[in-house]
């Protein structure tokens, strides 16, 4: 067995560089003659621009530019649309919104960009930020998902004909499924916020524009998940010029977590600002400006009724929801959407459903993908939903789980809601989760709690979600030294593809894992990429890859039989190495690749250099899935959630590196328990501005927020591709609030708390347990 190679635990080649200080990220990029610029944000979450007075700042010291919307409309910038609509997969029609660089009539939420400042030094620029005088005509705002869709609520859009709904989605059949409700022994019901997040990246968003005029072209240094996509949309949708002239690079990039993916003005602005002065121009978002300018995630109101029969067998599910978009439909917004719905029947046997959804603008920043997209809204509210059936029927939660899940012999099982699952052995991964658990010592547990005066609670949480969207394409090339490098379409920012990639090439070709290179994230030294989201690159740009490394051997096969004097067809590949079939006569990939670059002797058949290129679509995509189970502790007193033990089975299809696999899956916990606990984007309903609008105020986990998990990976391999891969990248984020949150429930049950809103902070908490001591006061 190869060390290095699939299936092996190899420390990731990337952490040395990282822990010593030798990352290498935009801020830390200095251009010659570089200088500052500084976005001035609208302070109102809804208001007409009256007038726009730069005079002063551009009689400051040091300033370059004041750039505004009407200098925008001048230059004929275009704007950010949609990456896609329901319209565009063949759903109803709605409302489009494009993205001005710099709004010049109208603001729609506090963050919008009125105004781009351009000095010598950061200092300046600042200075001069602040002597832009804008003035503005306040308008009414609605930041409230029901209250937005409610009669006579502030219009965002005026010429939107469906008010601030800018479409509506449906899957199922409204006649069947009510017939079923009507008739159902025992129907539960759920009202469920999913609240706003922020992404907050360790570092945040930067961007340095850097214009040459003597060729007309654009170079951005940008901290992005998607480089080529951020080059195709400045190219085609804000500066109306070939993508020929434009070049992305993003280099070590500080967590993404889906708000990374899509682009946004500040990256044109530098770009068209170096081209109106002539030097780069850097950009970097303070805490601030990321909390009110980045895409948030989440933000759902939904309602969801469940109707089981007297044995705790799920007859029907039906739901509706209001899903924000924001003031503006932000790249692929709608992502998160679709899948909050399409997941909803999670792994059980629901065939009878009717699931709507309204896509509601609010004067707040734009609504996009979070890691877990959608999967975590749907998951939390049919999780919820299981745990009321369970009581209403008089049944154990772990024993209507089982009842209800689809057993392995229904694979592959087509949902009402268009997936097909292909593999997947759903109550073997919740028998793995509850033995890590230790059910049987929770009455012990609970009894010492009780002593203690603190309660005690267990929650559980069935997940599934989709890994791998569109195609991709990844490059090997092998120098005349031996060493191949990998250039890959996707982009690591945390996954650790280096490491993944080249444990991959040193299996199926042999080659020393330490004489392995890998390029990414320059779109002129990458032909073509589409990033990495989606839980895709093990999947997508893994066998693309395999693609690439099989091309690799077809085309290394004849210079092996050249060097060792023997016909081709008696050549044969396996173990790094190329053999004649019935001799001992072998050589390395390594050597046989060095051949290709001999100065002369080679027959002219043969061409310089040993390289190949392999795609791959995803087409069906791969469902990754899994089972948690969460143990809290409280204290009653303050409302203190503390979760004590939490166990994870996950099937992850086939394995690259185990290591790097829970490291995701902690990470995803991580953000899991900030969304069930403590992170909330909160907006003031009366004025639209933005509460959380620093780390004093935006509570994150801590490292001592973070239980030990006990996890375990198990591999039912996926039949829609080669390699049998499925996604690993959101199970934590997605498993992680429905379980802890049930665990909570479960551990007020005996007060008589039915229900809380995440986060469930200690105030929460404790409002709920005294609430609930009060209402038996008075009963």
């Amino acid at each position: 067995m190869n060390k290095f190679g699939i299936g092996q635990a190899v420390r990731r080649v990337e952490d040395q560089r990282f822990l010593t200080g030798r990352g290498h990220y935009v801020d830390d990029f200095s251009l010659p003659h570089q200088c500052y610029g500084i976005v001035v944000m609208s302070p109102h979450a809804h208001a007409k621009i009256k007038r726009v007075d730069v005079s002063a700042a551009k009689a400051m010291d040091g300033v370059l530019a004041v750039l505004t919307g009407a200098d925008a409309i001048a230059d004929k910038l275009g704007g950010f649309p949609p990456l896609f609509t329901p319209e565009d997969m063949g759903g109803p029609k709605g409302y489009k919104t494009v993205r001005p660089v710099l709004i010049a009539d109208r603001v729609r939420c506090v963050g919008d960009r009125v105004a781009f400042v351009v000095a010598e030094t950061l200092v300046q620029a600042r200075d001069a930020a602040d002597a832009v005088v804008v003035n503005y005509e306040p308008l009414p705002s609605v930041v409230n998902l029901e209250a937005a869709v409610s009669d006579g609520a502030p219009k965002i859009w005026d010429d939107c004909p469906t008010g601030n709904v800018a479409s509506g989605l449906m899957f199922g059949n409204k006649e069947a499924t009510d017939a079923v409700f009507a008739k159902a022994r025992h129907v539960v019901k759920v009202e469920l916020l999913n609240n706003r997040v922020s992404a907050n990246s360790m570092e945040p968003r930067t961007s340095i524009g850097d214009y040459n005029a003597a060729d007309d072209t654009y170079t951005l240094y940008a901290s992005s998940q998607n480089p080529h996509g951020m080059k195709t949309l400045l190219s085609t949708a804000v500066f109306h010029e070939p993508e020929t002239k434009f070049r992305v690079i993003a280099p070590d990039v500080g967590g993404g977590f889906g708000m990374k993916a899509d682009s946004y003005p500040d990256d044109a602005l530098v770009l068209w600002a170096s081209r109106r002065i002539g030097r780069p121009v850097k950009w970097v978002a303070s805490r601030n400006e990321s909390l009110l300018g980045d895409n948030h995630g989440r933000d759902q109101v939904i309602r969801g009724e469940l109707a089981v029969d007297e044995n705790g067998k799920i007859l029907a599910l039906r739901a509706h929801a209001l899903h924000a978009l924001g003031a503006y439909i932000a790249g692929a917004a709608y992502a998160p959407i679709v899948f909050s719905m399409r997941f909803i029947p999670l792994v059980y046997d629901i065939q009878t459903i009717h699931i709507s959804t309204k896509a509601v603008f609010t004067n707040t920043s734009p609504l996009g993908p979070y890691r877990g997209a959608g999967r975590p809204e749907a998951t939390y509210l049919t999780e919820r939903l299981m745990d009321k059936a369970a009581d209403a029927a008089g049944i154990d939660r772990v024993e209507i789980r089982r009842r209800n899940v689809i057993p392995t012999a229904k694979l592959p099982y087509a949902t009402p809601t268009g997936f097909v699952y292909d593999s997947g052995e759903f109550e073997r991964c919740m028998d793995i989760a509850l033995g890590l658990s230790d059910p049987k010592g929770f009455a012990q547990r609970r009894s010492e709690s009780e002593k203690k005066g603190r309660l005690r609670g267990r929650g559980y949480c069935f997940f599934i979600e989709q890994g791998g969207v569109f195609n991709d394409r990844m490059e090997l090339r092998f120098d005349p030294g031996g060493t191949v490098t990998i250039v890959a379409g996707t982009h690591s920012h945390g996954q650790g593809h280096a490491t993944t990639y080249g444990q991959m090439v040193t299996e199926w070709l042999g080659v020393p894992f330490e004489s392995i290179r890998f390029v990414q994230g320059d779109t002129d030294a990458v032909p073509f990429g589409r990033g990495t989201y989606a839980a895709r690159s093990s999947m997508v740009g893994g066998c693309a890859l395999k693609n690439a490394a099989d091309a690799i051997v077809e085309k290394a096969r004849p210079m092996a039989a050249f060097l060792m004097e023997a016909s081709a067809a008696d050549i044969e590949f396996k173990d790094g190495h190329f053999r004649v079939v019935g001799t001992d006569k072998a050589m390395s990939m390594t050597d046989v690749a060095r051949g290709f670059y001999r100065p002369m002797g080679l027959p002219k058949e043969f061409s310089v250099g040993l390289e190949a290129s392999g795609s791959f679509a995803t087409e069906p995509p791969n469902f990754p899935n899994g089972f948690h189970a969460c143990e809290v502790e409280i204290d009653p007193d303050t409302g203190a959630v503390t979760i004590d033990r939490y166990a994870a089975a996950d099937d992850l299809g086939l394995i690259i590196n185990p290591m790097i696999c829970e490291g995701q899956i902690m990470g995803a916990l991580a953000q899991g328990i900030g969304q069930a606990l403590m992170e909330h984007v909160i907006y003031d309903p009366s004025t639209g501005q933005l509460v959380t609008g620093s780390f004093m105020d935006y509570g994150m986990p801590r490292a001592d927020d973070i239980p030990e998990v006990h996890s375990e990976f198990f591999e039912v391999p996926a039949k829609t591709n080669p390699l049998g891969i499925k996604g690993i990248a959101e199970s934590g984020s997605i498993g992680g609030p429905p379980a802890i949150i049930g665990a909570i429930l479960d551990a007020l049950k005996p007060l008589g708390v039915e229900h809380i809103d995440m986060p469930a902070t200690p105030a929460r908490v404790w409002a709920a347990i005294n609430g609930a001591k009060g209402t038996a006061k008075a009963a």
